[in-house]
């Protein structure tokens, strides 16, 4: 039987490892590139935006954030909004659950219609929900004699804003449900657990996650929607006037700093929210994990 021949190995033919390049120094072309885009496309808007409404003043620019108007313009927005993402949250996991789990006639139509958001126009889709929700529209009319108008009234900013933003959460969660292992749920069922709890223990923890991830995506869209609520909306202040259209409206009159000033206000804001959205996202995707 042959032995094994060893063969010592001298400190010189050691490789040697080589120091880690610095990230910049990898490629400097992708590096530049990404970052003068970034610059160009998010830093040096939002400075100038910044710098615009700095330059009015403190005084000036807290007594134009906190006017009345604009007080009643920022609950509009971002109640209207998270009410919108929240309500989309629960409705959408329903839709996508249908898609997914469920073969019926027409499901790649339905599919394919909650696209619709994102192809339409947002000016046309306004106009759409203007006119069905009207008191004389299809559905405006089957409530209109119980006394409740949608269109024209906050309702139907919430409408609008439900309208612009479900593809978020039905394109964020659908993915996630359909790599799921259904052999999950079979052993929860052999091991006697109920549907109810087999849904809250097994299925909706990976669910978490992508669903607040949807309801912020969301929840941002329908921040800065403004084709679709204008038409859909009076736009009267401390009635259904949302904060991109107040700013519309001062442009209009050439008011550039008190647009500015309501701009930032409405940018550190969503920034805020965000964070708490994110922070609950981490959260999510802890609890998922245990």
């Amino acid at each position: 039987m042959a032995s094994t021949l060893e063969v010592p190995i001298s400190g010189a033919q050691i490789p040697k490892v080589q120091k880690s390049i610095p990230f910049y120094k990898r490629g400097s072309l992708p590096w530049i590139v990404t970052i003068a885009y970034l610059v160009i496309m998010l830093l040096l808007p939002i400075s100038a935006l910044l710098t615009k409404s700095i330059s009015v003043g403190p005084a000036e620019f807290w007594r134009i954030a906190t006017s009345p108007v604009a007080l009643s313009a920022y609950d509009v927005t971002f109640v209207t909004s998270l009410a919108a993402g929240l309500i989309n949250g629960v409705m959408g996991t329903l839709v996508v659950w249908v898609l997914v789990r469920y073969e019926f006639p027409g499901r790649k139509l339905m599919d394919a219609a909650v696209d619709l958001p994102f192809a339409l126009p947002t000016a046309v889709a306004g106009l759409v929900l203007a006119t069905v929700y009207s008191d004389k529209g299809w559905i405006g009319q089957l409530f209109a004699p119980f006394g409740i108008k949608i269109a024209f009234t906050r309702l139907g900013v919430l409408v609008a804003m439900i309208f612009i933003s479900l593809p978020f959460i039905v394109r964020t969660l659908q993915p996630v449900l359909q790599e799921m292992e259904k052999e999950a749920e079979e052993a929860a069922w052999a091991l006697g657990a109920t549907d109810r709890q087999t849904f809250l223990k097994v299925i909706l923890p990976p669910l978490i996650p992508p669903m607040l991830t949807g309801v912020a995506l969301g929840f941002s869209r329908a921040v800065g929607e403004y084709g679709s609520v204008i038409l859909v909306s009076s736009a009267i202040p401390f009635k259904d006037l949302i904060a991109p259209v107040l700013i519309f409206q001062r442009l209009e009159a050439y008011d550039y700093a008190g647009a500015t000033v309501i701009g930032t206000v409405l940018l550190l804001i969503s920034l805020v929210m965000l964070f708490v959205i994110n922070a609950l996202q981490q959260w999510g995707r802890r609890y998922a994990a245990k």
